[in-house]
């Protein structure tokens, strides 16, 4: 069985469909209608596109973290303090 790229949608069922669409919205609104929805499209595509650029640009324009040469070891001894906190004052 083959299946289209509307699902289970065939040429019988968008016929009646665009007939429904045309007695709801008579012919005179359709060209209307669809310019509207060519212009919405139009507008989204461009959003989309801009805001996919502002993502590459942003991730192009990011430093790169820094990168610790000397790694950080601590003794074995205990302390009050925990690893990287400055010294208390009574120390």
């Amino acid at each position: 069985m083959q299946m289209n790229v509307l699902g289970f949608m065939g040429w019988p069922e968008m016929v009646a469909i665009m007939l429904v669409i045309l007695l709801l919205f008579g012919a005179k609104k359709l060209p209307e209608l669809a310019r509207g929805l060519g212009h919405g499209i139009k507008e989204f595509k461009k959003a989309t596109r801009e805001v996919t650029e502002d993502l590459q640009q942003a991730i192009e324009d990011e430093p790169a973290p820094p990168r610790r040469t000397n790694p950080v070891t601590y003794s074995d001894s205990p302390s009050s303090t925990s690893p990287g906190a400055p010294p208390s004052p009574e120390s």
